[in-house]
């Protein structure tokens, strides 16, 4: 008999180790590590689970870069055009794509209906939560006539290779890759080693047969991905889906792609029928109301390469209580303090002493600090109490000396502005020397802070 092999894991960043340590030398935490069985069962040269035993090995040879023939790799559409946009493109044979979201998010939902509407397509969706029951209902509400789609509800490999030995599919979907186990590491399903092994195993499958594999995966309570960093090296492209359950719309994000851009992004809608691609989102994220009231200021953002015009909502009290409360829902409340600093030590506006609250309407969060703008005036619009006019947007990004600094892509900025019927937009001075002509809009240049107080207010 073989002997039984250890080996140390940290369950924060899955760094190996041979004997146990307190802190971890990777991430600095304490008391993480963990001890499993590794113990593999094949070594040396046997066939993959999903090759036959007689066939031959695939012949590996050093090329001179010069003779690598560098054509763009041909993709095919998934019929979803915020998906299309999002993998860049398409999808492409070979990949491996990991997706990630809060339980509940609509992870399942996605990708059970972006596998039904591909009829052209052989998928074969692997589910280790669910029964086939339970994902015919679901089938059955999204209202897809799907032809080439086929169900397993397993979580051992080496079955699930057999299975796709037999199939040869040309799209596998896996949910979720926590709950696959192989039967060559003596450890429990989502433990690092079984990840790390089941990943492997499917990452050689999709190199070897060209077949892309969607794989989809939890996060922990910090909202990482659950499981070791190295899952996240192993695969071409990450993509984060999030939202928040109480609003009906949803963000497909990328972190990381091999094969495209990772600026973009998609908006879904969670509708009866599943998930809804949103191709206007800008009318849906600002509200409509029937009075001009005061503390909101629409700010021209861009999500990766796609223009967005956000509503944000400001309210500035006074403080009834000993220490100022600075509460924000979508922003970085570093940020807003820092903007706060600058309007009291440059504009003279004492909030010292007064609550302030800001939101971004729709439930998104926007990192673009080209909304720096619009939070300023949205806050002295509250402070104020007087309100902005409704056809009005800024983009701009604010300094620490009160200047308005400029943004990148504002001609897009601009376009879409006008699109959705806007009559001015403020921006930086420093954009009019190399900006388009927009004859819809009035663009109006500034310098600082102060300008934008005396245009408006």
């Amino acid at each position: 008999m073989s002997k039984i092999k250890t080996a140390f894991f940290c369950n924060k960043c899955g760094y190996e180790s041979a004997k146990w340590s307190g802190k971890c030398p990777s991430c600095g935490e304490w008391n993480t590590f963990t001890q499993e069985v590794i113990h593999k069962e094949t070594k040396g040269g046997k066939a993959a689970p999903w090759q036959a035993d007689d066939a031959p090995t695939p012949g590996k040879k050093t090329v001179l870069i010069q003779d690598v023939n560098a054509s763009q790799q041909p993709r095919f559409s998934t019929g979803d055009a915020e998906m299309d946009r999002v993998l860049g493109g398409g999808i492409v044979p070979g990949s491996v794509v990991l997706v990630a979201g809060e339980p509940g998010i609509g992870k399942s939902t996605l990708f059970l209906q972006l596998g039904l509407q591909m009829n052209d397509v052989t998928t074969l969706y692997i589910s280790g939560e669910e029964s086939q029951q339970q994902i015919k209902m679901r089938a059955d509400r999204l209202k897809a006539t799907p032809n080439d789609f086929y169900l397993l509800t397993e979580t051992n490999t080496q079955t699930i290779f057999s299975e796709i030995k037999k199939l040869k599919p040309q799209l596998l979907i896996v949910d979720s890759i926590q709950t696959l186990e192989s039967p060559y590491i003596d450890s429990a399903a989502g433990s690092i080693s079984q990840i790390k092994e089941c990943a492997a195993e499917l990452q050689r499958f999709a190199k070897e047969t060209n077949t892309p594999v969607f794989l989809i995966g939890h996060i922990t309570k910090d909202g990482n991905i659950a499981g070791p960093k190295i899952l996240e090296h192993m695969v071409d492209t990450v993509l984060q889906f999030e939202g928040d359950r109480h609003y009906t719309y949803r963000i497909l994000r990328t972190l990381k792609n091999r094969f495209g851009s990772t600026a973009e992004l998609g908006i879904y809608e969670m509708t009866d029928l599943g998930m809804r691609a949103v191709s206007n989102p800008s009318e849906i994220l600002i509200s409509q109301k029937e009075h001009h009231l005061s503390g909101s200021a629409i700010a021209a953002t861009m999500e990766g390469m796609r223009p967005l015009l956000i509503e944000v909502q400001a309210l500035v009290t006074q403080s009834v209580y000993g220490t100022p409360q600075r509460t924000v829902s979508g922003f970085d409340l570093r940020r807003l303090q820092l903007l706060l600093a600058v309007l009291e030590k440059r504009g003279g506006f004492q909030f010292g002493m007064k609550d302030v609250f800001l939101n971004i309407a729709g439930g998104l969060r926007v990192e673009d600090p080209s909304i720096d703008l619009a939070v300023v005036v949205a806050l002295l619009s509250s402070y104020d109490d007087t309100a902005v006019p409704t056809n009005v947007c800024f983009a701009g990004e604010v300094g620490l000396n009160g200047e308005v600094r400029a943004v990148n892509r504002v001609d897009q900025r601009i376009a879409e502005a006008a699109r959705l019927g806007f009559d001015k937009i403020f921006i930086s001075r420093f954009h009019t020397k190399g900006l388009g002509k927009h004859a819809d809009i009035e663009v109006v240049p500034v310098a600082g802070v102060d300008e934008v107080y005396r245009a408006l207010f």
